[in-house]
């Protein structure tokens, strides 16, 4: 009796589950791969509740990270965030998919100069998300001349109190075009060029750091720092003193995009999440969550002039003109660069 009482329970709570399973099964879902802190998380849920599509949630640390497990890990990602250098490599290497724009209708946002970049010629794999420039964050009381070109980095008057991008891409390039040369070059001499000036300017160097730079700054350990928009935007609220500039010599404009890997199985449902994120009043709220730059025209009029006339974030059109986008770097020629960063890092 009790064994026939136990099976019908059980009959009973597996006719009860199995309805759940079979509602969680067919529930549609968006796997998204970012950076970690890279979005308002509850612009997520505000998508899971006007759509029923559940987020799950990714994170990487660098684009060359990210781009390994595309490669080995096929279906596990629906909507990924690369650097505009990775998106020209993953269209190079056929790891995207091709955005049906149809279900982007508010791409339209996107600011005129941003179409047709030259890491996506054809605009068909990425949409913009958010942009910024390279420059230096300085101390208003410590620096008392104009930041207008690079070579302030070389200024001895601030020996032991300037800091640098760990970064080789971003170090090397603005030496590069301080040196009047492209940061794309391939150029042996070029290289060589801005590896030598490296080497004369590392006495100088406080520290070479990644995301430490923008507390060093708040917390005045330093004088002058090669630093991202956005970080120097942080910075900047937290410490009155400070202040950014992007030098006469031009820089890197960056963009972080939204790509579909080409095995994603979700491809509708990223380009859903991708036309959410392109809407206004979300593209605003992003941008005022992380503050980097807006690609959206229609966010960057809602946030009326406080975004406008603040040059850090909305930077004039002589200096977007003045900067480049980096380009991906071809194996043979990473090794040449890697070995030009190991002088410098290992110079005494």
């Amino acid at each position: 009796m009790k064994k026939a009482v136990s099976l019908a329970l059980a009959l009973v709570l597996c006719l009860a589950v199995m309805p759940l399973e079979g509602a969680f099964a067919a529930q549609e879902v968006v796997n998204v791969y970012n950076w970690y802190d890279y979005m308002d998380e509850e612009v997520f849920d505000l998508f899971e509740q006007e759509t029923g599509i559940h987020v799950n949630k990714m994170y990487f640390t660098t684009n060359e990270d990210m781009m390994v497990q595309v490669r080995v890990s096929p279906g596990a990602y629906d909507l990924v965030f690369p650097s505009d250098y990775c998106v020209e490599r993953m269209i190079t290497d056929g790891l995207l998919a091709e955005i049906n724009f149809d279900n982007v209708p508010n791409f339209e946002n996107t600011l005129s100069w941003m179409t047709n970049p030259d890491y996506d010629p054809e605009h068909k794999y990425s949409v913009p998300f958010m942009w910024g420039t390279v420059g230096i964050l300085y101390n208003t009381t410590m620096v008392d001349e104009p930041v207008d070109s690079w070579s302030i980095l070389w200024n001895e008057k601030y020996s032991d109190s300037i800091l640098m991008l760990d970064s080789i891409r971003d170090t090397m390039g603005v030496t590069l075009k301080y040196l009047g040369y492209s940061m794309n070059t391939r150029d042996l001499t070029q290289l060589k060029h801005a590896t030598d000036k490296l080497i004369e300017q590392k006495p100088l160097v406080k520290a070479y750091y990644v995301d430490e730079s923008k507390d060093k700054m708040v917390a005045n350990e330093a004088a002058l720092a090669l630093m991202w928009s956005g970080d120097a935007l942080y910075a900047m609220e937290k410490n009155e003193d400070l202040a950014y500039a992007v030098p006469k010599e031009g820089s890197n404009v960056w963009i972080d995009a939204m790509v579909i890997p080409a095995t994603a199985k979700n491809k509708e449902n990223a380009e859903k999440l991708i036309d959410f994120l392109c809407r206004p009043e979300i593209a605003q709220r992003n941008c005022e969550y992380i503050w980097y730059s807006s690609p959206n025209t229609a966010a960057i009029e809602m946030m009326g002039e406080d975004y406008t006339e603040n040059p850090t974030i909305n930077p004039p059109k002589e200096v977007i003109d003045s900067c480049e986008f980096f380009h991906d770097i071809p194996d043979d020629k990473l090794t040449i660069y890697n070995t030009f960063w190991g002088q410098v890092k290992n110079a005494k």
